[in-house]
This record gives C-alpha cells, sequence and structure tokens, in this order.
C-alpha cells in the first residue's frame, strides 16, 4: 500500500520534520531487519511525506551501525519513489566554507565492508552506477536551497569514509589532491541502495567544518560539528519544504528502470526464498 511517494533521510542534527503535519510513525519490517527507526509520515502542502532520522532519534547509530538495506527497503515497501537525503559533511574545497551547500553528483567510496547491495545468496545483478544520483531530483534540491539564500555548490564528489573518527591530516590532504569536495561517512551505501531498488536519490550536504587539511582553522571537533549543525538544521528544512513542493508529479529519469537491465541471474535459477526476499526490488522483471 502505497502511503508516501517522498523520503526524507535527515542527518546528524536533523531528526523531524517540523513542517509535517499529522505525522504519524510507522514501524516497518524489511527481510533484511529494522530499519535506524519508526518512519515519520506526514503532510507537507498536500504531498505525502515519509521522513527517516538516519541515525535514530537520539543519535543512537554509528554510521557503520546503520542498517542502509532496512532503510532503503522501508521506503521501497512505504511506496517512496524519490528519496532527498541530508547529511552533515566536512569541506575539502577552500572555496566550500562552513554553512554552505553542496549538492554533490559524484562519490569515492573509503567504507570498509559495509553491505550496499540488496543482491547475493542466489541473485546477481549489476545496476548502472556512473552517475550515482538522480540528475532531475539535484537539480530541484539545488534550486530550493538557491532559493533559502544558502549559498549553493551544484555538482562535486563527496568521499564516503568509515568513521566514526574524523579523518587523519594525511587522509585529509590526500583526498583533496583526488579532487573531492566534501567528506562524510553516509551517503554512498544510500547511493547505491536507492539505484537497486529504482528509487531516485539526491544529496544535500551541510557543511560544518574545513575537516582538518586546513591549517588557518581548528581540527573537526563535535563541538564545532554540533554548533554549525544547529544553525544548518533551520536552512535545512527551508530547503526540503521548498524542494518537496516543487517535485514534478510523474518521472522521465531512468532510475525508474534502473533494473531493466541489471539482473544476470536465470529466473529459473533464482532460489525460492531469495525470490521473496526480494519480490518488492525485482519482482515486475521476474516471469508469473
Amino acid at each position: 500500500m502505497v502511503q508516501a511517494r517522498i523520503g526524507v533521510i535527515g542527518g546528524s542534527g536533523l531528526y523531524q520534520m517540523r513542517a509535517l503535519s499529522d505525522a504519524e510513525p510507522a514501524a516497518v519490517e524489511t527481510p533484511f531487519g529494522a530499519p535506524s527507526d519508526a518512519f515519520r509520515i506526514g503532510t507537507l502542502a498536500g504531498i505525502r511525506v515519509a521522513f527517516l532520522a538516519r541515525h535514530g532519534q537520539g543519535h543512537r547509530l554509528l554510521p557503520s551501525e546503520i542498517n542502509f538495506r532496512a532503510n532503503l527497503y522501508g521506503f521501497k515497501t512505504l511506496g517512496v519513489e524519490r528519496i532527498l537525503s541530508v547529511s552533515a559533511v566536512g569541506s575539502l574545497k577552500e572555496e566550500i566554507a562552513p554553512l554552505d551547500v553542496v549538492i554533490p553528483d559524484q562519490f569515492l567510496d573509503r567504507t570498509r565492508g559495509r553491505i550496499s547491495t540488496f543482491f547475493g545468496n542466489g541473485v546477481a545483478a549489476h545496476v548502472s552506477f556512473a552517475d550515482p544520483v538522480c540528475a532531475e531530483l539535484s537539480r530541484v534540491l539545488g534550486d530550493a536551497a538557491s532559493g533559502a539564500g544558502a549559498k549553493t555548490h551544484r555538482g562535486g564528489t563527496y568521499l564516503c569514509m568509515e568513521g566514526p573518527a574524523f579523518s587523519t591530516r594525511a587522509e585529509s590532504l590526500l583526498y583533496r589532491s583526488w579532487g573531492a569536495s566534501v567528506i562524510g561517512m553516509t551517503n554512498l551505501q544510500e547511493a547505491k541502495l536507492a539505484r537497486e531498488a529504482e528509487i531516485c536519490y539526491a544529496t544535500l550536504a551541510m557543511v560544518t567544518d574545513y575537516d582538518c587539511w586546513h591549517l588557518d582553522e581548528e581540527p573537526v571537533t563535535v563541538e564545532a560539528v554540533i554548533s554549525r549543525l544547529k544553525q544548518n538544521a533551520a536552512t535545512a528544512e527551508a530547503i526540503l519544504d521548498a524542494a518537496v513542493k516543487a517535485i514534478p508529479a510523474g518521472r522521465s529519469c531512468p532510475c525508474g528502470s534502473a533494473l531493466r537491465d541489471a539482473l544476470i541471474t536465470d529466473p529459473s535459477a533464482i532460489p525460492s526464498e531469495a525470490r521473496r526476499r526480494l519480490e518488492l526490488i525485482i519482482g515486475r522483471y521476474l516471469p508469473g
């Protein structure tokens, strides 16, 4: 049963959307375990939205502890077709200052051992990930950020690190030499799983610090991040409100058919348990 077409993932500092009216909790069961928290489903300007706090209420989960598969499967279960993901990040470029907003269009993966696919255990698939975010949704998000008065950088590379410790200075300087724009700990897995689930995905990266490469700035600390998060939270909510209202009703991007040519396993060879587990994801591509 479709409950919402648009989903929002709230990162560090954004644990609710105050603009959602009549919001109610929705506990969703998945074949991959429990999501980070109960989803909150409400209405914004007549539009049904499902909200999830990535780290759980009270920020209980480290980045490496997040059950990304359960989170994304939960959104799919609720009927979500587009996800706006908010993330606190550090800047790796001089021109991207704290309190700026970045709409990344690429990712670099520096995580270790995280599960970032629904597939395996009887089903193989390889989605295209050359362009890892939805260009149409990113454009809406960028327009909303600019309209909200935020200094907005469209495009750039989000380097996803393992954490939970922040970077060493050597790592930070290395990532700068690679041309990465911002650094965070969560969005790569979300983007991959959203693509496999045929959900449009875009990131709203809220800059809190200069990581530790900037010699004129103090190395990043939790205290500094929290201070900037509080300033960023109101901006993030204003951007999300505008973006949700501006998202068109239909989809014309390729995200909704990402699995069409991605499944490689012969349908007759898929174990019945795997078929049940992934019915929501691949069912429409399998013979009845």
